[in-house]
Formats: C-alpha cells, structure tokens, sequence
C-alpha cells in the first residue's frame, strides 16, 4: 500500500447531509437490489458497538455532518476514528489533512487496517450523492452512509466506490 503519510495528505472531500438517528434497532435490513462489485466481497463485516457508536456520533449535533473512519483487521471493521467536520455543514464534510495524519499514524501503530469512511446525510437519501462519489478518494473502503429519517427503508447503507461506479454492499454485524 501507499505509505501513511501519503495517504493522509490526500485531498479528501465528500458531501452528504446529516442529523442524528433515532434507534438503531431496524437499521440494519437486508437490501432488495444487489450491485455486482469491481473487487470487493458482497458483505462488510462490522461490529455492533461500531454502528451504535456511529449512530452516537450523528446524534451529537443533528445540525451538522457527522463523518469518520473506520478500521479493523481480518475483514471485520472493529475501530471507529471520529472526526471533526472542518467545514461544519449541514451538507457536506471535510476531515482536515493533519487528523487524518493523526489518524493513520495510529492505525498504523494499532496494527489495523483502514476499512471505512462514515458520514450522514440530514434530509436526503443515504445513497452516495455525485459529489460523494466525485471524492471517494479510497476505492479499497466502504463508505457508510446514515440516514436519520425515521422513514428510511435502511436508514444506514455501506457502498463500494471504484472509478465512478457504486456498489451496495450487504452489512452483517458480528
């Protein structure tokens, strides 16, 4: 892979829109369209605490984006790493170069592998906005995707963004 260092002085942006969730019961349901993937296997593997603590973190401020990442080992995403939005918006997010740094440099001493980007959208549709895929910057990662609306089908998504092309993936907690 590409050294630490490189990786978290990549230029790094995504939009959404966020809030906070309600419950995190009934967040997890299976998905009716399926997507064939480039590289990545079907299923992300993650466990519970991480989702409700991803929940936790959108619930903070409901008034802006919530974003982070997300790390593991053995194909299972075990570690959330919860980051400042540096353009506090309620529509789009930015995790500034230097907590990135910070965030990669202890991955890197943790022995775990980054394996996810987290982030909300407040009023839309938890599904990657252009902009989203425009700078998905890791096409190795899953990108989740929070929903706050007590309306929505699966109020949180996980996606695979390669070249322009988005897969759904399928979440199963362990």
């Amino acid at each position: 892979g590409q050294p630490t260092a490189a990786l978290a002085m990549q230029a790094w942006r995504m939009s959404g829109r966020c809030s906070c969730p309600s419950e995190a019961e009934g967040w997890l349901r299976p998905s009716r369209r399926r997507y064939r993937l480039l590289r990545m296997d079907d299923v992300v593997r993650i466990r519970g605490e991480v989702v409700t603590r991803m929940i936790e973190e959108a619930r903070h401020d409901p008034s802006m984006e919530c974003c982070g990442l997300l790390a593991g080992r053995d194909a299972v995403i075990s570690a959330i790493f919860p980051a400042p939005n540096a353009l506090a918006s309620p529509t789009a997010f930015e995790i500034a170069p230097e907590v990135l740094f910070r965030f990669f440099r202890h991955m890197h001493s943790s022995a775990v592998d980054h394996m996810g980007i987290y982030h909300s959208h407040p009023t839309g549709d938890n599904a990657p906005s252009p902009r989203d895929v425009e700078c998905a910057h890791y096409p190795g990662v899953a990108y989740f995707i929070l929903s706050p609306r007590p309306d929505a089908p699966r109020p949180i998504r996980a996606f695979s963004i390669r070249d322009g092309r988005i897969a759904e993936l399928t979440i199963e907690l362990v």
